[in-house]
């Protein structure tokens, strides 16, 4: 008889335990969708006027909490050093419009025309994204950057 009365009560905790997960699983679950954020997709192409060909891309995207900037070059003469520096402005403008900043870049990409630039990258590249910098991939892309630049630049960012 003892036997059949443990196993009653090991079947009432098991369900009782059992409820009261699921219980604090649906409180987690209202808890993180009153929390969560806007997911609606924004772009820098939200205020052009609509015209008979949509845009190639957007220079941002927004979506939730995260920034994605396309990729910006600098398409003009100049060393490394002033690629690197107009890219990274570039980048910067981009971020403050779409609500961001530098220091909230989460991940970089730096596509260089070629891999002998990497050092002088670095050297403009280096404190630009405050303390803690992001997690980034440097690679040298084969046959070179669109548009004649030394370096393009994308990136992921919070808001």
């Amino acid at each position: 008889m003892q036997g059949t009365e443990n196993a009653s009560r090991r079947s009432v905790l098991r369900t009782f335990f059992a409820s009261l997960a699921a219980g604090v699983g649906l409180s987690g679950v209202a808890q993180a969708q009153s929390q969560s954020p806007d997911t609606t997709k924004k772009t820098s192409t939200d205020s052009q006027p609509k015209g008979d060909k949509p845009p190639l891309f957007s220079g941002w995207v927004t979506y939730g909490n995260l920034v994605f900037v396309a990729g910006k070059g600098h398409h003009t003469p100049g060393d490394i050093t002033v690629h690197t520096t107009s890219v990274l402005d570039q980048i910067e403008a981009e971020l403050k419009k779409a609500g961001s900043s530098m220091d909230k870049v989460l991940k970089v990409n730096v596509y260089l025309h070629d891999l002998n630039d990497y050092d002088g990258m670095n050297a403009v590249f280096r404190g630009r994204f405050g303390p803690n910098p992001p997690v980034r991939t440097t690679i040298a892309a084969y046959g070179g950057i669109p548009g004649n630049s030394l370096v393009e630049i994308d990136c992921i960012a919070a808001r």
